[in-house]
């Protein structure tokens, strides 16, 4: 494989990324067969594996760890922190005492004494970033971690991290890791641009749109939409598999699948630094390997412009982030008393 840079931090990685979480009891339960995926990947030139403490709470980081034994040096490992790990309110978010923590506890799991790479896996609007970054940059202080990274963070709060960082003389995050592929294309207009002005790399996730881009979800045919545990309502979206549909036609006049189409155009954007790959079989990792050379001409991409318009979407995708004022309805509707005209 030919190695990027990750933003200007130096560090070399491949266009692919091996993501964990589907490894574990939400995906596959099974730790050898993980292991040997791990393995498989690492052999055919990935070198990074990107995980969480919450994917199926820490076991994907116990099965990484596993992997990665007498191969650690090899590998940029990245993790992240800030979703629920527990039911205590303090066992989750940006806050320095949960975040000290969670990496302490994913270092054990990992059996690792650092990180190449600490993201903080959401937003969180009632913690002041200089809060978050002043403890992330203890963390790298202490040797802990090499750089920080954020993921699925509006571009405004991208912007608002990297000026407080600068008037603080903290670290800055290197890294974001938005959702991106040919039916979410969203970031194209704002979180790309502004991740390549603040020299951040950006590992995208679910550039398979969660599934609808493999060509098993099609228009008219009944689909499992809770598969792995969870509610995929975008996967009966109309609007979506109309635009699969002609995805699926166009991969064929081009004479690939669509899998490899897609992971061809998310790694094609020149803001894009590598994908994430997320395969819970071996059948599922072989085939994403066999497209890891694939490349799109101009044409095939201003076809697919033609499909889903760049900087933008088809329907929604159910995992993406909303900010609260998007899902609080009190954040954008006046009080019963306010809306009359003055």
């Amino acid at each position: 494989m030919k190695y990027r840079t990750l933003g200007r931090t130096g560090i070399k990685v491949s266009p692919y990324c091996l993501g964990a979480m589907m490894f574990g009891a939400v995906g596959n339960p099974d730790h050898d067969d993980c292991v040997r995926m791990i393995h498989k990947a690492l052999d055919a030139g990935v070198n990074v594996v990107d995980t969480a403490d919450f994917y199926s709470r820490g076991e994907s980081e116990e099965i990484v760890g596993k992997a990665l034994k007498g191969r650690r040096d090899d590998v940029v490992l990245a993790t992240k922190a800030h979703l629920p790990m527990g039911d205590d309110p303090n066992q989750q978010g940006n806050s320095r005492r949960w975040l000290v923590r969670a990496l302490d506890d994913s270092l054990r799991r990992l059996q690792t004494d650092h990180v190449d790479l600490f993201q903080i896996h959401r937003p969180a609007p009632d913690t002041d970033v200089e809060e978050t970054l002043s403890a992330l940059s203890d963390l790298v202080r202490a040797g802990k971690v090499r750089s920080i990274g954020t993921s699925t963070f509006p571009a405004s709060d991208i912007v608002e991290a990297q000026w407080v960082a600068e008037r603080r003389g903290l670290e800055r995050f290197r890294s974001e890791q938005p959702p991106y592929s040919i039916l979410d294309r969203g970031i194209e207009r704002e979180v790309l641009p502004v991740c390549e002005r603040y020299g951040m790399g950006t590992l995208v996730w679910s550039p398979l749109a969660q599934g609808l881009l493999t060509g098993r979800y099609r228009k008219g045919q009944q689909t499992d939409s809770h598969r792995a545990g969870f509610g995929f309502r975008h996967l009966s979206d109309e609007r979506r598999l109309d635009a699969v549909e002609q995805l699926i036609s166009l991969a064929q006049e081009a004479g690939m699948s669509l899998t490899h189409l897609a992971m061809a155009f998310a790694i094609t954007h020149p803001g894009v630094t590598c994908a994430i790959v997320g395969p819970r079989t071996m059948e599922h990792l072989d085939d994403l390997l066999a497209g890891a050379k694939t490349t799109l001409t101009d044409d095939l991409l201003d076809r697919i412009d033609a499909i889903v318009a760049p900087g933008t979407g088809v329907g929604t995708l159910d995992a993406a982030y909303n900010p609260p004022a998007i899902t609080h309805p009190r954040l954008r509707r006046r009080l019963p008393d306010e809306r009359s005209a003055t």
